[in-house]
């Protein structure tokens, strides 16, 4: 028998260790990373502490920033969310896709002088998106949180999905979560969208995943994490008082100059119709929102348990984590909202504050298009580095593409460029970027207009009147000391740039109202079809609403009827129904109502007909009264449309009262009843 002497032995176990540690290497070269794109909704870049706010604790975001690198000058490709989450998934500028506004978009209002420009109202199927490029090369993909893109994510490459609008980050949470976020009284939203999450992780552990959370937080409504509240609400009280202003008035650059006595009289005259006519907007200055700040720390608790996953998965050195918003934060309210109220209810309108930055969500200042960006590559990335990169929207597919070692797909990123340098610690120079939006916006009542940044100047163009702003962000951040009198040579030129991009895509432009012109398509194609859920394209037949309700169902009438922003009245078409009733409750309390007098004939089976639908962003309550007694009520929740029939027979030989009622279901907020095929049937 041979017995092997020590040297051999010693041998044989180096060659068995270098054997072993090659093919580890060759194995982990085959392991493709895993990415966890974690994507915040209205998060203003200076409500992080790592980027500066003194008020809001985010301890995992911070230690993120520590292992990663965080970007100061990151920006979204538009200041509402629709068209900056398209540009991450397709690598284009809303003003090349044409998905230039939030979907399904704000309605055209009487005072505006410009028609909104033409635009899109779903994400086009023609875009292969980063997830059908990921999907292509083996990886597991799944969205979760608000996508809000008006497709099924399944449709354009993710292979899971648990998408929606939320009503109440407190259980029930509304919509389409009802069903398919398992949740029980007392769950919060954000925790229940992250269980989601590492569940996914947990079953695609083996494989390469790409994790798309989309976070609904921290959007309005602004309700924090009950704990989280009080932690907030307690700190506030123990805090100095801040100085300075709790809101300022913010005017439209685009129109003519108000003097401090002006802006003063707004200020005490605190009246919608007064700011609207001067075009004034509120606008807070201050991070002491107990409610979002419970919100935003449950998405940081949300990242950290994110990260303690992969941890305990052995995965966190192969995944990827990019953390950013889809637009900067709200400080300026959604609609317009006064300061004449309480506490509670400013802090519901009101999310945080973006200074130093100016302005806010909706707007293309710095505090609407700058957000946060912290990328971790593991072992590539320097930890707790900074940099200056310019990067936006665009630029995330190409970039992921890299660091994941896949090819490029350059005719469908067309507007992105590849910042995978700056992570390296690199030089790196995108060159100039660009902003469109063609529309007047949910939060201020300043004009369409468009914006570049080059180098450390950034030109804003407004489209009523062509006022334009210049300002050196290097020495301004604020954009307070506008440059355009003093640079006019600078304001020609990047004016020019910014046309010539814009023809280079083909963006759409508003244009005057006139007595015989009319809107754009809400839609590429001139005639959008019936059968879009969305109700984008419906031509409205009349918004006198008892006059439509008659067109709707003759020998019916409406009393108490509200939302003159929904334009309540008779659509042509809508959901792939032909003549469509749209109402709106008066108030919280008074319901609208269709009231009907019926004489049931005896001896015949007679039924109560019609077919319900609802808001894309909310539901409400259809109740049924017969003199004055509720017999049924129903939760309109889905957005697809439901039948509703009602046996009258026992009121056979009887004249009835009765009353369809269009309830307020949760809180005040987009209680639209959709209405079709009302008809009472004896046979």
């Amino acid at each position: 028998m041979l017995v092997p002497n020590s040297n051999n032995l010693v041998r044989i176990a180096v060659i068995s260790i270098l054997f072993c540690s090659l093919l580890a290497s060759a194995v982990h070269a085959e392991t493709k990373p895993n990415i966890i794109f974690f994507l915040v909704d209205d998060l203003g870049q200076r409500d992080i502490g790592c980027y500066g706010s003194e008020f809001h604790e985010t301890p995992a975001i911070d230690q993120l920033a520590k292992d990663g690198m965080l970007f100061t000058d990151a920006y979204a490709t538009c200041h509402v969310c629709s068209p900056s989450r398209a540009s991450i998934l397709t690598g284009k500028y809303p003003g090349r896709t044409n998905l230039t506004e939030w979907l399904g978009g704000r309605p055209e209002r009487d005072y505006e002088p410009l028609h909104h420009g033409e635009k899109l109202t779903a994400l086009p199927d023609e875009e292969v998106t980063l997830a059908e490029t990921l999907k292509s090369h083996g990886y597991a993909t799944a969205n979760y949180g608000k996508a809000h893109l008006r497709v099924d994510p399944k449709t354009y490459g993710f292979d899971e999905a648990i998408t929606g609008w939320v009503r109440s980050y407190h259980y029930p949470f509304g919509n389409e979560y009802n069903e398919t976020l398992p949740a029980v009284e007392g769950d919060y939203y954000t925790d229940k969208l992250t269980d989601a999450a590492l569940d996914f992780i947990e079953r695609n552990r083996n494989q390469p995943f790409f994790v798309h959370l989309e976070h609904f937080a921290v959007h309005d409504p602004i309700q924090g994490r009950p704990d989280l509240v009080e932690k907030y609400r307690s700190k506030l009280e123990t805090m100095p008082e801040m100085q300075g202003p709790d809101f300022i008035l913010e005017a439209n650059p685009d129109g003519p100059a108000l003097s401090q006595e002006e802006l003063i009289a707004l200020m005490e005259d605190d009246d919608q119709q007064a700011h609207q006519d001067a075009r004034v907007w509120w606008v807070k200055q201050k991070q002491d929102n107990v409610e979002f700040a419970g919100m935003l720390e449950a998405t940081d608790e949300s990242l950290g348990r994110i990260r303690e996953k992969l941890r305990e998965l052995g995965l966190e050195e192969n995944t990827i984590i990019v953390f950013t918003a889809d637009n900067g934060g709200m400080s300026a309210s959604n609609q317009y909202r006064g300061i004449g109220h309480n506490r509670e209810f400013l802090d519901s309108k009101f999310a945080s504050s973006n200074l130093p930055l100016r302005g806010a969500k909706g707007w293309n200042y710095e505090g609407g298009l700058r957000v946060p960006l912290i990328v971790h590559w593991p072992g590539l990335t320097e930890p707790n580095s900074t940099t200056d990169a310019v990067v936006t929207g665009t630029d995330y597919y190409p970039t992921l593409l890299e660091m994941m070692g896949l090819p490029a797909v350059p005719d469908q990123h067309v507007d992105g460029e590849n910042f995978a340098p700056a992570l390296k610690g690199e030089d790196y120079d995108r060159g100039p970027v660009f902003w469109h939006f063609p529309h007047y916006s949910n939060h201020g009542y300043q004009s369409p207009g468009g914006a570049i940044r080059s180098g450390d100047y950034k030109l804003l163009e407004y489209y009523e009147n062509g006022t334009v702003q210049l300002f050196d962000l290097a020495n301004d951040i604020g954009e307070q000391n506008d440059l355009s009198e003093e640079r006019p040579e600078l304001v020609v030129k990047l004016k020019q740039q910014l046309h010539d991009w814009r023809k280079a895509v083909d963006a759409k432009m508003p244009y005057p109202k006139t007595a015989t012109s009319k809107p754009a398509p809400g839609a590429r194609v001139a005639n959008p079809p019936a059968s879009s859920a969305s109700g984008q394209g419906a031509v409205i037949v009349s918004e006198d609403l008892p006059k439509s309700v008659v067109m709707f169902a003759p020998g019916w009438e409406v009393r108490d009827w509200g939302g003159p922003a929904m334009k309540p009245g008779l659509r042509e078409a809508w959901g792939g129904r032909r003549a469509v009733l749209l109402t709106h409750p008066k108030s919280k309390e008074e319901p609208c109502t269709l009231s009907k007098i019926v004489s049931v004939p005896e001896g015949k089976t007679t039924t109560l007909k019609l077919e319900v639908n609802n808001h894309p962003k909310g539901d409400w309550l259809l109740a049924v009264c017969i003199n004055g007694k509720e017999i049924l009520k129903k939760i309109v929740g889905k957005q697809t449309w439901q039948p509703v029939e009602l046996d009258l027979s026992d009121y056979g030989g009887k004249t009835i009262r009765i009353d369809l009622e269009n309830r307020l279901n949760d809180t005040w907020k987009f209680e639209a009843g959709y209405w079709s095929d009302l008809e009472i049937v004896s046979e």
